[in-house]
């Protein structure tokens, strides 16, 4: 059985190596590792590689930045001489990046099995481009690996045939607890005692140039009651510099975006995480830290209803509410939602070997 891999950015490295790795205990199949070369630049792609211990790709698309469209239609393009090229069996894709939908859909025309792990997220809403992403890969994957139970509620309720779905777990989790012991060693020996970490990189926040000067004059505010880290992504470094700050308070600290264990690091001793990624609500919850996630909606509930995040939208005011609560010892308490045990991509590599 030959199964390919297909990644493109940070989050989908982090799922396909604890999968790449169970998978490897069965001597009858054959891997192939496809990256699109979506993330491109070192910090973003290379050191990630290098961290999780993830081979090298075999296969480089290269087709770097772009707007949606253009991204897609690369990975469609270039994709399909790989896929009637390399004749797997399986294609699997992760997540919900421009990369995931595109390979799902050549796979479709070409009659190629898609299995889509972490399927069933829904945000329910459709002007985020990753939510377009979700609905249409699972839509054309013969089979589907649910992080958690309200994944295959959705699913059902859309129409995907029950005997199609499996719940697993979390497969970013299992990454999580293979790597959480190497996260001591990376700890800064000026690390802050107490302190906020934040990252912004969502299109909705940070290109509302208006928005993201005022987050970043709170984040300055609280800096002087709670140091404040802030690891920047290469897309919120430029929009950082048309809002006329650049943190002009020494605690609150502009950082270069960190590779994944060193990040992790921060994470494990942070007070608070301010957010508006998907995983780092995942992460946090597992980590038991109280994490705010500045989007109105998540694709992610559990991390809400079981977990340690908070829905704040996009006010800042509310978002300060919530720090001066978990200042006072008022923080969030949570739990660690069910197959979140380090183990979901064994079950993946098992469903798949005996397909």
């Amino acid at each position: 059985m030959h199964i390919l891999h297909v990644v493109g950015a940070r989050p989908n490295f982090m799922k396909a190596k604890p999968v790449h790795a169970a998978l490897a205990a069965y001597s009858h199949i054959k891997q192939t590792l496809v990256h699109s070369g979506q993330h491109y630049d070192m910090n973003m792609s290379d050191v990630f590689f290098q961290q999780l211990e993830l081979p090298a790709p075999d296969v480089n698309l290269q087709v770097g930045s772009g707007s949606h469209a253009q991204q897609t239609a690369e990975v469609i393009s270039r994709f399909e001489e790989v896929v009637l090229e390399r004749k797997p069996d399986v294609v699997l894709v992760y997540g919900d990046v421009n990369s995931t939908v595109a390979a799902a859909l050549v796979c479709a025309k070409l009659q190629v099995p898609v299995a889509h792990v972490e399927a069933g997220l829904r945000s329910f809403d459709r002007t985020m481009p990753e939510e377009i992403n979700r609905v249409l890969t699972d839509q054309i994957s013969s089979l589907l690996f649910t992080p958690s139970s309200d994944g295959n509620e959705n699913l059902e309720r859309e129409g995907i045939p029950s005997d199609r779905i499996r719940l697993v777990g979390n497969v970013m989790i299992d990454t999580l607890v293979r790597l959480l012991p190497r996260t001591a060693a990376r700890r800064s020996v000026g690390l802050p005692p107490r302190f906020a970490l934040v990252t912004l990189h969502r299109p909705s926040n940070v290109d509302d140039i208006s928005w993201l000067g005022a987050m970043l004059k709170e984040l300055s505010e609280i800096s002087t009651e709670l140091p404040v880290l802030f690891p920047v992504h290469p897309r919120t470094t430029e929009r950082l510099r048309l809002t006329g700050m650049n943190g002009e308070r020494s605690s609150l600290r502009l950082m270069d975006p960190l590779p994944y264990v060193d990040f992790l690091a921060l994470q494990t001793a942070a007070t608070v995480v301010i957010t508006d990624s998907g995983g780092i609500q995942e992460e946090t919850t597992y980590l038991g830290i109280p994490c705010l996630t500045v989007r109105e909606n998540t694709e992610r509930p559990v991390t809400a209803t079981m977990g340690t995040n908070t829905l704040v939208g996009r006010s800042i005011p509310r978002m300060r509410d919530e720090v001066t609560k978990i200042l006072q010892g008022k923080a969030k308490k949570g739990s660690i939602p069910p197959l979140w045990d380090g183990h979901a991509a064994e079950r993946i590599a098992a469903t798949l070997a005996g397909a």
